[in-house]
């Protein structure tokens, strides 16, 4: 049986759970439903059996296991308040998602074993890939969701673990010149569903792994230069490829007040909430947030500032740089080459994507309408997020083996006449 390490201990682990528990009651006892209370037991239940639970089985960091289903919790609170349908859908969500973390931590711990299905997977991914091309329907301007039978998913959210897995892979065996391949490969698919944002993060994730993997600052001066002589030239080409929304978010970002009615309605209003909750926010169910556009999705975070407060935004950033501290710490503890830049990719793809919206919702950047990782509503973006955490834990607990041999050996050679 593992022990657990970084361990956060039982009562900051039951204060989150009382936390997540009482915001549930308070939401029971505005709306007067059972439903409320049902969720005050369901939703902690989770956050307990995957924080206290899983580091008995794994050697897993149990702080950073702890921050994400924080995250997750809070997610399902505030969709819950924000729609009880949305709220009970993201529990469910959490769920799987949790299943998949585990699933994660142990495929990974065995994956030498099945370095062959890499292949498959790379082929698999941009077969997803091409079907929102074909298939797909357009939302909020971008056409990258597919509906099979009453399922509905975004393929570029599954695609990004894949992404970072076979990229580790590729350039940990110095196959820099595939994995540029692969990357573009799936970015062409992304502006050919006019998914800019999701393009953005796979382009900057690939091109730091690239970087870390070589060392070469010329690689990452190339790669940054055609990004931006890319961008510069295919303006045009883009807008007339039917790419009329990104003059929308560029002015909603650069005049945002002089088209408070049009472009800069969603960034005006994620500003309006933000500053209308003050310090310490209007209370849960109490905000004043609600002409927000998609506020369970790319505006969540504007949301919860405006029910808790700015000092609980600020918290949550900082508990983003932890997540992401945790993630580069395990990379640098790797002894295998893949591991680590797999760790790597893992940290970068949420810290980005942290950034990206996060960013665009305080108008610091044009709003790209990616998700808030952990929080914002959606099955497929929850069950990747959870996804690139399994991986990094199941690289912690590998780290930890190697760890406890050394210590083992050590101890051996100390016995030795």
């Amino acid at each position: 049986m593992a022990t657990a390490k970084h361990n956060p201990g039982k009562k900051m682990i039951g204060a989150i759970a009382l936390f997540v528990a009482s915001g549930f009651f308070l939401l029971a006892l505005k709306n007067m439903d059972i439903q409320s209370l049902i969720m005050a037991f369901v939703v902690p239940l989770i956050f307990l059996a995957s924080s206290a639970l899983i580091p008995k089985v794994f050697r897993a960091d149990s702080l950073l296991l702890s921050l994400v289903n924080l995250l997750c919790s809070l997610g399902v609170l505030v969709l819950y308040r924000i729609s009880p349908e949305k709220g009970i859908n993201q529990a469910i969500n959490y769920g799987a998602g949790v299943l998949a973390m585990i699933l994660c931590m142990l495929a990974i711990r065995h994956l030498s074993r099945f370095k062959p299905l890499l292949v498959i997977a790379a082929g698999g991914a941009l077969v997803l890939m091409a079907l929102p091309v074909v298939i797909g329907r357009e939302v909020g301007g971008a056409k990258a969701w597919i509906a099979l039978g009453g399922l509905n998913f975004q393929p570029s959210e599954l695609v990004k673990v894949v992404l970072v897995v076979v990229n580790a892979y590729l350039l940990s065996k110095r196959k820099v010149l595939l994995s540029i391949i692969f990357t573009g490969i799936c970015l062409v698919f992304l502006l050919l569903q006019k998914d800019l944002g999701t393009a953005l993060l796979y382009f900057i994730v690939s091109l730091l792994m690239m970087y870390v993997s070589t060392g070469s600052f010329a690689l990452l001066g190339a790669g940054f230069g055609g990004a931006a002589a890319a961008g510069i030239l295919g303006y045009s080409w883009l807008k007339s490829m039917g790419f009329a929304h990104i003059d929308r978010r560029i002015t909603a970002w650069t005049n945002p007040w002089g088209n408070y009615e049009n472009e800069g309605f969603q960034t005006v209003q994620s500003l309006l909430a933000i500053v209308n909750g003050g310090l310490f926010g209007l209370g849960l169910g109490a905000g004043n947030a609600s002409k927000i556009p998609v506020r369970e999705t790319d505006s969540i975070f504007p949301f919860i500032v405006n029910e808790f407060g700015i000092i609980l935004g600020i918290c949550l950033i900082i508990l983003y740089i932890i997540i992401f501290i945790r993630g580069i710490g395990i990379s640098s503890r790797c002894n295998h080459r893949f591991h680590s830049l797999l760790a790597m990719g893992c940290s970068l793809f949420i810290a980005f994507q942290t950034f990206v919206i996060i960013g665009g919702n305080i108008n610091l950047i044009p709003i790209t309408g990616v998700t808030l990782p952990f929080i914002s509503y959606g099955g497929t973006s929850l069950l990747s997020s959870l996804c690139l955490i399994g991986l990094l834990q199941g690289i912690e607990s590998i780290n930890e083996d190697h760890i406890a041999q050394d210590a083992k050996m050590a101890t051996m050679g100390d016995e030795l006449p």
